[in-house]
């Protein structure tokens, strides 16, 4: 039975399907359950078309375009792979492993950039609505994958493709038009260097066609500055500079259109779990968490267009160069001062595809075109600046245009005008800059995405920057992971539980690490009794015993509480339940991140099972997550990453206990089936149906190469050391 995709399938709408030209409502006595869905009484048994097994939940075609020979295929896949890797992540992974090989260099053409839908986009699936975008980046040399929401994915699936693969250079600025079987390479030139998001107007402009969704890079993605976002309307792909290969390929953007079908295997089961999911919504959106900051308190992604409170962030976190930390910065004041600001700018709370969270909002700065903003992006260029609100929403429009990283920006400017003020950048370095510091951000974001003077360095992160001034400028770019900028926090006792995290993570932001387990204990027995008393999402009912034993003081209190084995058990499990959603193409707003989430291991292998039509259940979810998990792990290995890059920023906790994090470390390496080096085992790639992995690695010497590459490595941009 097929489900027709339909503009009209919104989550305040999910009562109604549209079936060939017939609209047809549910009974009063079954809420949100169409009517069409219980015609047949007999049990599903599958259907098939032209003699082949009908593929659902995903189309079963992937778009390959070779820039270089401006060739177009549409590729038909292995649904083995699915059962497998599922879909998004896991099956980009392999195809990565496949096609890229380790020599490959971020901005040669045989480097892969993909666009992938996850496996349950386009589905009534509620919230099921990311792109994940996979490729090498120039910023770690390891794989990255980064997550955008919006429309862009559902509306590649209503095309009729799961992937878009994108190999080669083109010779031009082009962009690529995808309208259901017709797709084709058009011309760009008119586009260059204009604004991800006037991209996007102009491209929907010239098609005619108002509802095509388009994914476009700025003027930093066309001068391949390391941390270089692509855009989407609603969302943005940040992490790992993958705006940067964008443009390095002479892609400007995609349009998509779609109007065709998805398939869902067992309808009826399908959509009895979205209501559930749905009740559940609205059962947590009138039920926050107490005992914990706002933005965790409720569902979706934090909810920081929302609150006016940002007492915990700007006290909290730091400003500058992720230095400062201002314990008594909030006031009454500020607090006015920052609601006028956030108020007279929003115009109003936006959700990305069939989700019915608002966690974004269009800002209309003062004589500045309308923009989207959502997370804490909203902060980030305020307070690496020691600005106000005002001036944050701002520049943070220009940085949208011209597409850029909202967490790495920001401390690349900081980084650079703290290298100022230290004497290792001189005046020589910055001519023309304004003397004002909010004056001086808006000056080096302009040098920076056009790679002007200083701006050219400074557009290759913190890491390589630093590398390239030197005279001691390393020990200013202290704030990175894996060559990536990270959050600008600093705390005083060693978190083991995050220390884990923030080690061994290859998404390289915390937010989409960590998730579910409660970030702190609660101060007394009975709110943690309370808590875990409807604590259903847990994989295991020990989960509960950790947090209901865990205490703010004393013997059972960090760092040495949660044990070493707790804390494994722990982000094993929030790991797990973020590599599921990018699979999925979830957003982590209502699984992996909030506490108490809709969607979790108990519900996911029946939308999988029903979605799908893939036999699942808890422990085939685990392992299919692990499997592809291990192989986004083994590809780094490859690339030469091991236990020396497993490590936060030196200065992230005051109080460091190095015995303890070799312990931490070494037991969630053998949780995990990886050696003393961080290196899966034959054993564990065996376990996982993964030995093609083992016998390359043999073949490549890399269980004997323990170290892995060397210390000196080369800029992919600068070829300098």
């Amino acid at each position: 039975m097929r489900l027709l995709r339909s503009a009209a399938c919104t989550p305040e709408r999910l009562d109604r399907n549209i079936i060939g030209k017939r609209l047809l409502r549910p009974p009063a006595e079954q809420e949100f359950t169409p009517l069409w869905l219980q015609k047949r009484g007999r049990p599903y048994r599958g259907s098939r078309v032209r003699g082949k097994k009908m593929r659902y939940a995903e189309t079963g075609f992937n778009l390959e375009v070779d820039l270089t020979r401006g060739n177009i295929e549409r590729v038909e896949t292995d649904p083995r792979d699915t059962e497998l890797y599922l879909g998004g992540l896991g099956t980009s992974a392999k195809i990565l492993w496949e096609r890229v090989p380790p020599e490959t260099e971020p901005f040669s053409p045989d480097n892969l950039l993909i666009f992938s839908a996850g496996l349950l986009c386009g589905t009534p699936a509620i919230g099921c609505n990311r792109t994940i975008v996979s490729t090498i980046s120039p910023q770690t040399l390891l794989m990255a994958f980064s997550m955008m929401g919006g429309f862009w994915a559902p509306e590649l699936k209503y095309a009729g493709y799961d992937k878009v693969i994108l190999r080669g250079k083109s010779p031009n600025l082009v962009y690529l038009w995808i309208n259901n079987d017709k797709v084709e390479i058009r011309d760009a030139s008119h586009l260059k260097g204009k604004g991800s998001v006037e991209t996007a107007e102009l491209i929907r402009q010239e098609l005619k066609e108002p509802n095509a969704q388009v994914a476009a890079i700025g003027l930093a993605g066309e001068s391949k500055v390391y941390f270089a976002s692509i855009e989407q309307g609603r969302s943005s792909a940040s992490r790992g500079g993958i705006g940067a290969v964008m443009g390095d390929k002479g892609l400007k953007a995609i349009a998509v259109r779609g109007t065709k079908d998805i398939n869902v295997a067992q309808p009826v089961e399908f959509m009895a779990l979205c209501n559930e999911v749905m009740k559940y919504i609205k059962f947590r959106n009138e039920n926050p968490i107490p005992g914990v900051m706002p933005i965790l308190a409720g569902l979706g992604s934090p909810q920081e267009m929302k609150v006016h409170d940002e007492k915990w962030h700007t006290e909290n976190f730091m400003w500058g160069n992720s230095r400062v930390r201002r314990k008594d910065f909030w006031n009454d004041e500020v607090a006015k001062q920052w609601a006028q600001t956030l108020d007279s700018m929003r115009t109003r709370l936006i959700s990305c595809y069939n989700c019915p969270m608002t966690c974004g909002a269009t800002i209309s700065p003062p004589g500045l075109p309308t923009y989207m903003m959502k997370c804490f992006s909203k902060l980030t260029y305020t307070m690496a600046a020691f600005a106000d609100l005002e001036f944050g929403l701002g520049i943070a429009q220009s940085a949208t245009e011209y597409g850029v990283d909202a967490f790495s920006a920001p401390q690349v400017m900081a980084f650079a005008l703290e290298l100022y003020e230290n004497g290792i950048l001189t005046d020589d370095d910055f001519p023309g800059m304004p003397s004002d510091n909010e004056g001086r951000f808006y000056w080096l974001l302009d040098r920076i995405v056009r790679r002007d003077g200083i701006g050219d360095v400074l557009a290759n992160g913190t890491y390589w920057a630093a590398k390239q001034i030197g005279k001691g400028a390393e020990a200013y770019a202290h704030n990175n992971i894996k060559k990536h900028e990270q959050l600008p926090l600093k705390l005083s006792m060693l978190n083991p539980i995050y220390f884990l995290m923030y080690a061994t993570g290859e998404k390289m932001n915390i937010t989409q690490i960590e998730g579910q387990f409660p970030q702190a204990p609660f101060p007394t027995r009975e709110e943690r009794e309370a808590f875990v008393k409807d604590w259903f999402q847990v994989p295991d009912e020990k989960f509960k015993q950790y947090f209901l034993d865990w205490e703010p003081r004393g013997e059972k209190s960090m760092p040495y509480y949660p044990t070493v084995d707790m804390c494994c058990d722990i982000v094993d499990w929030q790991e797990r339940m973020h590599y599921i959603d990018d699979a999925l193409g979830m957003c982590s707003g209502l699984s992996s991140f909030p506490l108490k989430p809709p969607y979790h291991i108990h519900n996911y292998p029946k939308f999988i099972s029903a979605g799908a039509g893939i036999d699942m259940d808890e422990t085939k979810l685990t392992q299919a997550t692990k499997r592809y998990r291990t192989l986004v792990r083994a590809y780094n290995i490859r690339r030469g990453m091991r236990r020396k890059d497993d490590k936060p920023p030196e200065n992230h906790w005051k109080k460091r206990f190095p015995e303890l994090e070799k312990e931490l470390l070494d037991a969630y390496y053998t949780l995990k089936g990886w050696n003393d080096q961080g290196i899966p085992t034959k054993e564990s790639l065996h376990e996982l149906g993964l030995d093609y992995v083992w016998e390359d690695f043999e073949k490549r010497g890399i269980y004997s190469n323990n170290e892995g590459t060397p210390s000196e490595e080369t800029s992919p941009e600068t070829g300098k050391k």
